[in-house]
């Protein structure tokens, strides 16, 4: 559903020229914590490689989405301390602080390799915060309302 939504939506859609949100990233958020971890990159590598083949994107995506399962789990560990490693750590155990924290990271350390690979030069580098800022905070933005929309009660 999400290759759909961001192949078939957003892909689409193009704020001000240069906003084009990336709601996907919300599967290395939803992925569960005890999953195994080869399949949760072997996964974000293909949903990553799925959407650069709509979007013809020459592996950016790919790549971005697994660097950032790659340092979900040190992402975690900033968010939520060494409390995540223990068996019974479940999301209903923390705040929301925490958990958009952990969100707004993901969608960061996603869209800033994804940008700095898209532009690929230095010379250009306001024009890669420009997009990585804008774009970054749209996609946060969409990823907490789908986010709030889609998950559990728990309060």
């Amino acid at each position: 559903m999400l290759v759909l939504t961001q192949v078939l939506i957003f892909n689409t859609l193009n704020f001000l020229d240069s906003i084009n949100p990336m709601v996907y990233v919300i599967f290395l958020y939803w992925y569960p914590i005890k999953g195994n971890r080869a399949v949760f990159l072997l996964t974000a590598f293909l949903l990553g490689l799925i959407v650069d083949v709509f979007s013809d994107t020459l592996a950016l995506h790919a790549f971005a989405t697994l660097t950032s399962a790659f340092i979900r789990p040190l992402i975690m560990r900033f968010c939520f301390g060494v409390n995540y490693e223990f068996q019974n750590f479940s999301f209903k155990n923390t705040t929301k602080v925490q958990r958009l924290t952990f969100l707004g990271l993901l969608v960061l350390a996603h869209h800033l390799v994804f940008f700095f690979l898209e532009i690929l030069s230095l010379s250009h580098i306001l024009l890669i915060l420009k997009k990585f800022l804008t774009t970054s905070l749209v996609t946060f933005f969409l990823c907490a309302m789908f986010s709030s929309l889609f998950s559990p009660k728990t309060e």
